[in-house]
């Protein structure tokens, strides 16, 4: 019998990470044990992660704004969520985000070239209120007193108070109201004099002008491109403040997309400000509700101090941390709750590779993979290489490539944020599912016993290619050890042939043992060279001549056979009975389904102070669910819209007139299902006595299950089931 040693089975040990997978577009490899890594924040289990938003630290050159590009478009080419990016930094006079915005029809808007309205009858009266005492606060935080306060709420009320020209002539030319225009007058100076470095100094077109007025919101991408401005200057924080509240007021209510996504770049120069610092915090705060996920992009965490503006990193459920140095790195580590051996990699990243949390507990290495041409949209580098490259032509070093270097003078102009994965496109094939691990075995480290195993699992001979794998890693560990590279080598072909055969939990135990045994170096192979794992180099050495008259001694060799018959049948018997029990499982998992299956589920809801009913009724052919919603008439509600995928329908209430009467409020929509046991979700908006137009109606979001079961899909809380009229 072989028996391993105690520091070999502990290596054998499946990682934390290993035994979790998120839904959602791909991202990038582990380096832990070698597998794609997918997320779509919202399209994760709220038990796993309760909340969406993320934090992107790193330092120059790190990959996290290449990251967080890559993650944007994938989210919106995919998924069809659409994005608001707050673009501070960028070359030649133009943001980061700028090429990949016009890639997906987007609109980049250039501060100075458009005039934002912080007036504009589309924002609810006490919003306006709110953004034009911000502006003030930027410019001059000491202008707002209780009576400076009273004139400016006064003169918004004013009919001109439709601009921000209009505001600062109701401050200087009151009307009587409460107080005499005279002392509205004394009141109101300080705050107009404020509100007069926008439209007479320097902030002048930034929020007022002839053509002043709020963007579009059905567009798939807006990039508000700040990059021209000081980095010291208050238009920074005045612009965050008036976006901010565009978007939670304008944008959020009116988008149709299934998802939101307000990214901020630099995100430092934001959070600083306390003027929005609090308008970010309540959008955090109440970004589940709004089906808003904030991505926040930045340096280090020491650049927001260490007051509120940090605390704030502490509400992103989603972290990728990429090289920063060793005290930046302790700091963020225990600030997010890292493990220490995670802290400890942080320092020796390389371009695109992070440390990623989700959620509580899930930790990971993970190394970006773009496309080609997410890699032009993205490069943030052009002027580095750009500097490069005039050097060399300067000190005429620029030689023709050796024919064995030709591959890695191919990529000398790669993005530097670019990994060396990162030119290895995502096939349609592998951004589905997981990746194949499809290299050549050489036969001067891995002989063709490992190609018998594989082709005998790629034939669906599994437990004939588990023998061969099991035969061979026996007979290389009796002849060059446990720890040799033989022996590891088998463990990679041992992952495969699990993966061939369906069992994804024992390839990613051996991969995620390879990885902790440092045999990592097939993931860092560029493109065009050798895909096998190296498990060693160097040149062979020759055998030495032998003294002359030299008899080599005849070598007894050892009975290994009975020792290998018996491996070999015990594999086979474990083999057995561990696909018998699988089946069985499944077989039962399958009964206890269709047991279980009702085919309808209904909920009543208070949403708004109106008491709503909601049904999902699964068709009998198991293709299509019918969702819907009732309202009885003396709820009395103004406004109800149900959203299920693409499908939506609403209706909007108009008060009854003489000799009508109240009829209850019925909406329905059909959405396609892959069968009859898939779950299905329906977002419920309802607009009690109180709402207004200009305002978003309270909603919840419940997730239907064909068992007569349904959960809060926000909290994951189970909901009572009611059966009433909807059946």
């Amino acid at each position: 019998m072989i028996r391993l040693p105690s520091t070999h089975a502990a290596i054998t040990a499946p990682l934390v990470a290993s035994s979790v997978r998120f839904p959602g577009i791909p991202i990038g490899r582990s380096l832990l044990d070698g597998r794609l890594f997918h997320l779509s924040p919202v399209q994760t289990d709220a038990a796993l992660l309760p909340s969406t938003n993320s934090l992107a630290l790193g330092g120059l050159g790190s990959g996290k704004s290449t990251t967080a590009k890559t993650r944007i478009r994938r989210e919106i080419v995919d998924n069809g969520h659409q994005a608001v990016v707050i673009d501070s930094f960028g070359e030649d006079q133009s943001g980061e985000w700028a090429a990949l915005t016009r890639s997906l029809d987007g609109r980049v808007i250039e501060a100075g070239s458009f005039t934002l309205n912080p007036c504009s009858s589309l924002l609810p009266p006490e919003v306006r209120e709110q953004l034009v005492r911000s502006l003030i606060a930027a410019v001059e935080p000491g202008a707002l007193t209780p009576q400076s306060t009273h004139a400016l709420q006064h003169a918004l009320t004013h009919p001109k108070a439709t601009s921000l020209n209009g505001v600062m002539d109701a401050l200087v030319r009151p009307e009587d109201g409460r107080w005499p225009a005279a002392r509205l007058t004394e009141w109101g100076e300080g705050v107009a004099i404020a509100l007069s470095r926008y439209t007479e100094g320097s902030l002048r077109g930034l929020f007022d002008g002839q053509d002043a007025s709020l963007p579009e919101t059905d567009l798939p991408i807006l990039s508000f491109d700040f990059s021209r401005l000081d980095r010291n200057s208050p238009a920074i924080p005045s612009l965050m403040a008036a976006v901010s509240c565009w978007a939670e007021h304008v944008w959020l209510p009116q988008s149709t997309a299934v998802h939101r996504h307000l990214v901020l770049e630099e995100a430092w120069q934001i959070l600083l400000s306390p003027a929005t610092a609090e308008l970010i915090q309540r959008l955090l705060k109440n970004s589940r509700k709004a089906s808003l996920s904030l991505d926040v992009v930045m340096h280090t965490l020491s650049d927001l101090g260490e007051g509120k503006a940090q605390d704030l990193a502490r509400l992103c459920e989603i972290a990728h941390v990429g090289r920063l140095g060793p005290e930046e790195a302790a700091i963020v580590g225990a600030l997010l709750g890292l493990p220490a051996w995670a802290i400890e990699r942080i320092p020796g990243l390389g371009p695109g590779q992070a440390v990623w949390k989700v959620g509580p507990n899930y930790v990971d290495i993970i190394q970006t993979v773009l496309t080609e041409e997410e890699a032009r949209l993205t490069d943030t580098s052009t002027r580095r290489r750009k500097a490069q490259q005039a050097l060399a032509a300067d000190l005429d070093i620029i030689e023709e490539p050796a024919p064995q270097d030709q591959d890695d003078a191919e990529h000398d102009d790669l993005p530097t944020e670019h990994l060396p994965e990162t030119v290895e496109p995502l096939l349609p094939e592998s951004v589905g599912g997981e990746a194949e691990w499809d290299w050549e075995m050489p036969p001067n480290v891995i002989d063709t016993r490992h190609q018998d195993a594989l082709q005998a699992a790629r034939e669906g001979r599994c437990s004939e290619a588990a023998d061969l794998a099991a035969l061979g890693e026996r007979q290389d560990i009796a002849a060059h050890g446990i720890n040799s590279d033989q022996a590891v080598s088998w463990l990679v072909t041992r992952a495969k042939v699990a993966e061939l055969c369906g069992n994804l939990g024992q390839a990613t135990q051996l991969r995620a043992t390879v990885a902790r045994m440092g045999k990592v170096e097939w993931f860092e192979q560029p493109e065009g060279a050798r895909t096998e794992p190296q498990w060693h180099s160097g040149p062979e050495l020759g055998a030495p001549e032998a003294p002359v008259g030299y008899v080599e001694p005849v070598k007894k060799q050892r009975r290994m056979w009975p020792y290998v018959a018996t491996i070999a049948a015990l594999a086979l018997a474990v083999g057995v009975v561990w696909q018998n029990a699988a089946e069985d499982k499944e077989k039962q998992e399958q009964a206890e389904r269709a047991a279980a299956y009702k085919g309808v589920s209904a909920v009543n809801l208070d949403i708004d102070g109106v008491e709503t009913e909601t049904l999902a009724k699964w068709s009998k052919d198991g293709t299509s669910v019918v969702l819907s919603v009732w309202v009885a008439p003396e709820e009395n509600p103004k406004f109800v819209r149900i959203d299920s995928g693409d499908q939506k329908a609403q209706e909007e209430l108009a008060p009854l007139k003489e000799g009508q009467f109240a009829m209850p409020t019925h909406l329905e929509v059909k959405v396609p299902v892959q069968d009859r046991h898939q779950a299905v979700q329906m977002t419920v908006a309802v607009g009690g006595q109180h709402w207004k137009k200009s305002t978003r109606a309270p909603g919840r979001t419940i997730e239907f299950r064909p068992d007569r079961t349904a959960v809060d899909a926000e909290s994951g809380k189970p909901l009572k089931q009611h059966y009433s009229r909807l059946l």
